[in-house]
């Protein structure tokens, strides 16, 4: 559950990206995969599309449609901003962080390698 918080923040922040309720298409779909029967029998799933700009949203975080409602709205708003500004989503950070983990290990792997090779004696 929501709280009215958090869906007014939410409401706050469409706001200032002027994007307004009616400028989306909304559609409930049938969910698939983990979750149980519930998930498949409900149309829980949230399609969204923002219709001047074309980006499309589908939602499946939780088996509750008003949570996904949210979660949806959520990450329209994140890459609307991603798309017409210049600053990053909370995605594109996490990956790039991903992506320097993977580079200072390869970086300290190769360093013990050549280590463990100049070392042995022969």
């Amino acid at each position: 559950m929501i709280k009215k918080e958090k869906i007014v923040k939410l409401t706050d922040r469409m706001n200032a990206l002027r994007i307004q309720e009616q400028d989306l298409i909304e559609k409930f779909i049938l969910g698939s995969g983990n979750g149980g029967q519930k998930l498949q029998k409900t149309a829980s799933t949230v399609y969204l599309k923002h219709i001047p700009t074309g980006l499309e949203i589908k939602c499946q975080e939780s088996r509750s449609r008003e949570d996904n409602r949210y979660f949806a709205r959520m990450r329209l708003c994140e890459q609307f901003q991603a798309a017409y500004s210049n600053e990053k989503t909370k995605e594109q950070l996490r990956m790039e962080q991903i992506r320097r983990q993977k580079k200072r290990r390869a970086r300290k792997s190769s360093k013990s390698r050549c280590l463990s090779r100049t070392s042995t004696p022969e």
